[in-house]
């Protein structure tokens, strides 16, 4: 009984050092666009895809919402490829921090 005690008050204590907390600042959204300029293009499908959702597609017909759905998926795809950058996983970062430990 004492060791089941003692797992869950790690167990617990574990849970509660990683809990994500969060944030009670709020950030303005009008101050964040601004500091990041958007390209025309980007800017126009980003509007484009604003319209399609608020479009009513309860009088199309399926074919119209098969256009709309393709076209929908050629504007995600291709802001998609636009985007710049290289995403590391945390488990990734671990693994070469360990590499780096080891190999030095």
């Amino acid at each position: 009984m004492k060791k089941l005690n003692y797992y869950l008050l790690v167990f617990l204590l574990s849970i509660g050092a990683f809990a994500n907390t969060p944030n009670t600042v709020e950030k303005n959204p009008s101050t964040i666009s601004n500091k990041t300029e958007m390209p025309v293009e980007v800017k126009n499908m980003l509007d484009r895809l604003d319209e399609i959702k608020a479009m009513d597609k309860s009088e199309m017909k399926s074919s119209e919402k098969k256009e709309l759905r393709k076209e929908v998926r050629a504007i995600k795809k291709s802001l998609k490829a636009r985007g710049n950058g290289v995403y590391l996983s945390i488990g990734a970062i671990i693994i070469i921090i360990l590499l780096l430990i080891i190999l030095l």
